[in-house]
């Protein structure tokens, strides 16, 4: 019975993330999530049902549209396989209690912000805020243990990147700032400022290597929303074993 449920959370999350591609790349320019029906951006042609298969349609059209051979981006089926893959990953993780809804709004969440940051290099305030006040209710029904270690995570991690952005002097988006104070909701302290030296580890070599591919120079702004998702997801899921592991070296 586990690997039926875990099937239908990752179909479940092909479905969605195919949705949060259009969510992440609409809402930073204003654009309705509904109108106009997903469409090829370079010939018009609307979609199908055969081009709207989640992964499997980028597979089958080798990576092209039907109509113009125009490319279709990698970022597109990659969505839709991660936020698949975690919905599952999140399922077998949790089964079936609480903490699962907080996981899957925190899994989209960050599905959409990488999205975004990929995109465009900005995290929009429409979605944190919608994520946000989702969360925000979900912690009250669904409490950290401790209680207050998610009111503490929210503010230390708020407060942690906004002294880095004015350290750094503006080394920091006020679109990072915003999301780690939703992170440290989640997470609770502990949790929290271990997605954030995992994030910087993660940012710094992911940015060396696409400065390396792409030859550019070190000011070459590099998104860092999606090292903040990978961050956040392994501290959500195993932090704690993480945090033991560290300690039990140290002691």
């Amino acid at each position: 019975m586990i690997i039926v449920y875990a099937l239908f959370f990752f179909i479940f999350g092909l479905v969605f993330g195919s949705f949060f591609n259009v969510v992440g790349l609409r809402v930073p320019k204003g654009e309705s999530i509904v109108r106009p029906p997903s469409h090829c951006t370079n010939c018009q042609r609307q979609l199908t049902v055969r081009d709207l298969v989640p992964v499997l349609s980028f597979l089958f059209l080798k990576g092209k549209c039907r109509n113009c051979d125009a490319k279709i981006h990698w970022v597109y089926p990659l969505m839709e396989f991660l936020t698949a893959l975690l919905f599952a990953l999140a399922y077998l993780e949790l089964g079936l209690k609480p903490e699962l809804i907080i996981a899957l709004l925190f899994i989209s969440l960050l599905i959409i912000i990488t999205v975004s940051d990929i995109a465009y290099m900005l995290i929009p305030n429409k979605i944190l805020l919608f994520f946000g006040a989702l969360l925000v209710v979900g912690r009250i029904f669904i409490q950290s243990d401790p209680w207050w270690d998610s009111i503490v995570g929210a503010f230390g991690g708020f407060l942690i990147l906004l002294l880095v952005a004015i350290l750094s002097k503006g080394g920091i988006g006020g679109g990072d700032i915003k999301l780690f104070f939703i992170i440290g909701l989640v997470l609770g302290i502990f949790s929290t400022l271990l997605a954030l030296f995992l994030a910087a580890v993660i940012g710094l070599v992911t940015g060396v290597v696409l400065l390396i591919y792409r030859k550019q120079g070190r000011k070459t702004p590099i998104p860092f929303g999606p090292s903040i998702a990978v961050a956040s997801i392994i501290a959500y899921f195993y932090g704690e074993q993480i945090l033991e592991w560290y300690m039990n070296l140290l002691f």
